[in-house]
């Protein structure tokens, strides 16, 4: 049998199955997806004091060059997830990731703050044709029994992505300036770009579905009357929020006496996302195994013990304190993520937009809004800030356990 009739045949049995190569290429192909869009999306956040100096403005507004991108994904993610669900996932993919491997580019040579952040939202408006069709992909062509192994592989694949690309970007940064970091971004991007158009399988279970507005009402009904879907919804929404809160503004207090660390050392602390992708590779793993619910409230807890850990003022002990918050972080973004996939239905592309678009919404959202007590309350009030939303993410784990785990 060749190896195009064998890769036919095992996404007609059911999907691909684990150990097989097309399941080897396809776990390639999106894991290298969603290296490059975390790694592109985040590129500005550890340097985001030197973009206040270059540019002459507050911490709160540099953050918008994180925000940009993340805000423009969260608004087209919907839209996109549309045309994916009706015309295919591979192209929207494929194109979504070189468009935003250009603006990378592009973005180390803005001359302005105000035309860095459109170039950075044009690079969001590219990624948002990524995730969502990614997560349907791997719902649709991966066999049920494997479905959470490839999404916890996706997801540590986004922590990678996030760690390389911000200590790329800080690096470089320190050697030579910010913009030459983020031009290394989108070189390491077009490289990736290439390698995902060349190893992503053909989809064999797709289903195109009606754009019909009456068809579309129908199904959004549906989703938002499923008793668990719109409460992940909110939890994607705080889980990134406290994420990108926490990380935006603990370089700031590290660049500030009696710390006083360098881009480059800053940029070291995002290797801790290497403890993410250990924490969400084994999420998706026992996930299958013992339970998402216990997964999500045991990782909630872990999430709001590395947030207090953050307030020591000795810095092995924040470091410590942002390992274990990321550890329970990426653990519950990929147990969510798959339990959405789990009980998305046929609009999968659809579900997962709407996950995922409250996901990045709550990354530009509370990730800006971080800075405000910030500025009024220092890091004690970031600390309650974010503890107030994991808060709410515990509450909502409880909740869940009625669902069992379908």
């Amino acid at each position: 049998m060749t190896p195009t009739s064998s890769t036919a045949a095992a996404a007609d049995s059911g999907g691909l199955q684990a150990g097989t190569p097309a399941f080897r290429r396809a776990n390639l192909a999106l894991a290298t997806g969603g290296f490059t869009c975390f790694a592109l999306l985040y590129g500005t956040q550890p340097v985001l004091p030197q973009l206040t100096h270059e540019f002459g403005i507050s911490p709160a507004s540099a953050s918008f060059s994180v925000a940009a991108g993340t805000l423009s994904m969260a608004l087209l993610l919907i839209p996109l997830s549309l045309i994916a669900d009706r015309y295919g996932r591979e192209r929207l993919m494929r194109l979504g990731l070189l468009g935003a491997a250009l603006f990378a580019c592009a973005s180390a040579f803005m001359p302005d703050f105000h035309l860095l952040v459109l170039c950075r939202a044009l690079l969001g408006a590219c990624i948002a044709g990524v995730p969502a069709a990614a997560m349907a992909y791997l719902g649709e062509e991966i066999a049920p029994n494997a479905r959470g192994r490839a999404m916890g592989l996706y997801i540590a694949a986004n922590a990678l992505g996030g760690m390389s690309g911000r200590f790329l970007s800080a690096l470089v940064t320190g050697w030579w300036d910010w913009r030459h970091g983020l031009g290394a971004l989108g070189l390491l991007g077009l490289l990736a770009a290439f390698a995902f158009w060349r190893l992503l399988p053909p989809a064999r279970h797709f289903r195109p579905r009606s754009l019909e507005p009456r068809l579309l009402l129908a199904d959004v009904g549906r989703i938002y009357a499923d008793p668990g879907l719109p409460w992940l919804f909110v939890t994607a929404f705080l889980i990134m929020g406290s994420f990108v809160g926490i990380y935006n503004y603990l370089g700031f207090r590290l660049s500030l006496p009696p710390y006083g660390l360098g881009p480059a050392a800053i940029g070291a602390i995002f290797l801790l996302y290497a403890v993410g992708s250990a924490s969400s590779a084994l999420a998706g793993h026992l996930a299958d195994r013992i339970g998402r619910s216990r997964i999500v409230l045991l990782m909630s807890l872990t999430m709001a013990a590395g947030i207090g850990l953050t307030l020591a003022a000795a810095l092995p002990l924040i470091i410590l304190g942002l390992a274990v918050f990321t550890f329970g972080y990426f653990a519950v973004h990929a147990v969510a993520s798959g339990w959405v996939g789990r009980r998305a239905g046929p609009r999968r592309g659809l579900v997962s937009a709407l996950y995922l678009s409250s996901y990045y919404l709550g990354g530009s959202v509370i990730g800006s809004a971080t800075g405000w007590p910030w500025i009024h309350g220092g890091w004690p009030g970031v600390v309650a800030t974010l503890l107030a939303c994991v808060a709410v993410v515990l509450g909502i784990a409880l909740s869940l356990r009625r669902l069992g785990d379908g």
